[in-house]
């Protein structure tokens, strides 16, 4: 049975897609860029705009009752490539944050993100 997956703790889809859809055993996440749900701004660092995807990520994984921890395959999209150091020492510390091994992931970069975020992040989670 497919399910939606939204939460009021990651910003709106602005587009015609959903936050996450539940399989049962897989969900996927849609690329989360650095909105703050709450404010609607984004911050101008890309460490901090990483941070703020992977809050919107966690975010989605709880209204689906998952957690970092089921996080199996990730992939980033940066605007420059320049910001892999940057954007990597975010993303270590917060798998390690929430005890959770690392997943496979994908890194690249992509001519332009929406919303002329620096990072957006999309994962698959298992239960």
């Amino acid at each position: 049975m497919v399910k939606v997956i939204n939460s009021d703790k990651a910003p709106a889809a602005i587009g015609p897609y959903v936050q996450a859809i539940d399989l049962g055993n897989l969900l996927f996440v849609s690329g989360q860029i650095p909105l703050d749900s709450s404010t609607g701004t984004m911050p101008d660092d890309v460490s901090e705009q990483a941070k703020q995807s992977l809050a919107n990520v966690k975010a989605i994984l709880a209204a689906a009752d998952c957690q970092p921890a089921n996080i199996v395959k990730t992939t980033i999209f940066l605007a420059d490539m320049n910001d892999f150091a940057a954007v990597n020492a975010v993303y270590e510390q917060f798998f390690k944050e929430h005890n959770a091994g690392f997943p496979a992931r994908s890194c690249v970069q992509v001519a332009r993100i929406p919303k002329d975020a620096k990072v957006e992040i999309e994962v698959i989670a298992a239960r």
